[in-house]
């Protein structure tokens, strides 16, 4: 099971000293992989970098450890353009980028960015499988109900042909949610608790399959809370997911009234500790 964590941005809003040495304390660590939110605008939002190009930064400072923006609001950008950037990114971490992807609740930011609210899902299913091809071709003849390109691509690729694509979804997903992440997606991020995962990778599985889709391919990752109210049992929560066999795994000292430059230092401890829950 690989397991990454959390960056806790909105904590460190605007430190991008810590924010800095947080990544690289990560990945130091040996943490596989970190997380960033996403968030454009919306009415009394709070301080967000733009994940894309806060990931480009954190890119430039660290060399191994996988970088998720978790989730990309795809429907409410533009499909082209949005490849582009993804695959700039693919390439200057040298193939680290794993997307999130999910459709989000905000109608007033969709509005905000002059795209359709009513849409989203069917859109975002489209886009999926337009980026497949925009990133693996380098010539893209599409006709879909929303994009039409004929004979034109991005150059230059990016090193992941595709880049992997993970689904952000409630903790009850939608049938049409069940359906891109069996038939689309190279993995999903799990909002139930262990007690639901069973029937919803039984659903997820029967939809894969009906396309020829092997459902091992299909990963799967929780996140583990390690400050707040949950702290003392984070343990067993680790131990859990990994007797269910999720391939991957995110912890969040994020949310637990930390000050800025004690989450590293909750890092560290943590990371001692976390042989014994494996």
């Amino acid at each position: 099971m690989k397991v990454g964590v959390s960056l806790p941005v909105r904590e460190m809003a605007g430190d991008f000293s810590a924010i800095r040495d947080f990544a690289q304390a990560a990945e130091e660590l040996g943490l596989t992989h970190l997380r960033i939110p996403d968030q454009v605008m919306r009415p009394g939002s709070a301080y967000l970098n733009e994940p894309m190009m806060m990931l480009a930064h954190i890119s430039a400072i660290t060399e191994k450890i996988e970088l998720v923006p978790s989730v990309i609001i795809l429907p409410a950008r533009q499909t082209v353009h949005f490849a582009k950037q993804a695959a700039e990114l693919d390439n200057l971490s040298a193939g680290r980028l794993r997307l999130g992807i999910g459709v989000g609740s905000s109608q007033e930011e969709y509005e905000y960015l002059g795209m359709q609210f009513s849409n989203r899902g069917k859109r975002c299913s489209e886009q999926m499988h337009l980026l497949k091809k925009l990133w693996s071709q380098h010539q893209v003849n599409f006709s879909g109900d929303y994009h039409e390109i004929s004979g034109a691509g991005l150059n230059p690729l990016p090193i992941q042909q595709p880049i992997p694509m993970w689904i952000g979804a409630r903790s009850i997903p939608s049938p049409a949610v069940i359906k891109r992440i069996g038939e689309i997606s190279d993995g999903w991020f799990v909002l139930c608790s262990p007690e639901d995962i069973h029937g919803l990778r039984e659903k997820i599985s029967d939809t894969a399959k009906k396309i020829g889709r092997c459902p091992k391919e299909i990963g799967e990752e929780a996140g583990v809370a390690v400050v707040g109210e949950r702290e003392k049992e984070w343990k067993t929560r680790v131990l859990r997911w990994k007797e269910l066999g999720l391939s991957h795994l995110c912890l969040r000292t994020l949310g637990g009234g930390l000050k800025v430059s004690e989450h590293i230092t909750k890092l560290e401890e943590v990371m001692k500790e976390l042989p014994e829950a494996l």
